[in-house]
């Protein structure tokens, strides 16, 4: 897969299927915009996600916003989505000014030769939100693409989106949002030295410190698999402060079960599977250890139950 920080030109005789939007999560709504663009590999076009460096809303509102991918890993995603570009258009003071008109005549016409866009019902772009489906759809006649309105994915009567999926998030509903997703939630990091007490309650785990613009499901304790390199490991993982030994940063520790390598300075993507218990201070570490022996039997019972 291409991965440009531009609007790229197409080649003479190039075409593109494209979908557009902000794709934070690429979450079932979104896979079925892209299923709906895969479709068109067989008239050559080539596939294309078209989205922005950052939210427009951070942009406008100069807020700062935890997303539910980082841009690295909504690349990833794209590509095993079988993407064959993804465009991260920067939102620049002139590009968010410019008229929706003028946006889809320079970026989609002009640069990417598109023939076909599918956008949800809701799609809005240009200027001040100026433009929607119906626009486009009025020039697709005159440039010769056309448009598919594709109608959202629902979860019972609720539609499927990134405020949803957030939504179930910061509730710790990890099932629902995995559902919602297609894919279990997940973050990522370097693996750090922590204060190494695990170590002596006889409970190593792997701490790693997650990007600052992923948003993380609510402390606590929670039932995980952790890959680094070629392996996996079940686990479960605290999300937060540490209050027993009073950590002064958001973390993410996780014991891994059967692992007893020295994984420091590797990376570790750990995924979420169930919200266990709140984070919470012990008074000791031997009422630490006792919590911990529960959690992993409790996890163990999990696996054994998702395995049958």
């Amino acid at each position: 897969m291409i991965y440009v920080t531009n609007v790229p030109r197409l080649e003479e005789g190039e075409t593109s299927a494209v979908t557009l939007g902000k794709f934070d999560g690429l979450h079932k709504g979104h896979q079925k915009l892209i299923s709906c663009i895969q479709k068109k590999k067989k008239d050559n076009c080539k596939t294309v996600i078209f989205t922005f460096d950052i939210s427009p809303l951070v942009k406008v509102h100069h807020k700062p916003a935890k997303g539910l991918l980082t841009n690295e890993e909504r690349q990833e995603l794209a590509e095993m989505l079988g993407m064959d570009m993804l465009v991260e258009c920067p939102f620049t003071d002139a590009v968010m000014h410019m008229e929706p008109e003028q946006f889809v005549k320079e970026f989609l016409v002009d640069r990417l030769h598109v023939s076909y866009l599918a956008v949800g019902p809701d799609f809005r772009f240009g200027y001040e939100r100026k433009g929607t489906p119906q626009l486009l759809e009025q020039m697709g006649k005159t440039y010769g693409f056309s448009v598919e309105i594709v109608e959202k994915l629902t979860d019972g009567e609720r539609e499927i989106s990134s405020t949803y999926v957030r939504e179930e998030l910061e509730k710790g509903n990890i099932e629902k949002v995995n559902k919602l997703l297609g894919y279990e939630y997940f973050t990522r990091g370097e693996i750090v030295h922590g204060r190494q007490l695990g170590r002596t309650i006889g409970v190593p785990t792997a701490n790693l410190i997650p990007p600052t613009t992923k948003k993380l499901p609510p402390n606590g304790v929670y039932i995980t698999v952790s890959r680094i390199g070629e392996k996996e490991y079940g686990g479960i993982t605290n999300v937060g402060y540490k209050p027993t030994v009073k950590e002064n940063f958001l973390g993410v520790e996780t014991n891994l079960f059967e692992c007893n390598e020295d994984l420091y300075g590797q990376e570790a993507e750990v995924r979420f599977y169930h919200y266990l218990r709140p984070e919470r201070k012990f008074s000791s570490l031997e009422e630490l250890k006792g919590q911990l022996v529960t959690d992993e039997k409790m996890a163990r019972e999990f696996f054994q139950s998702f395995s049958n």
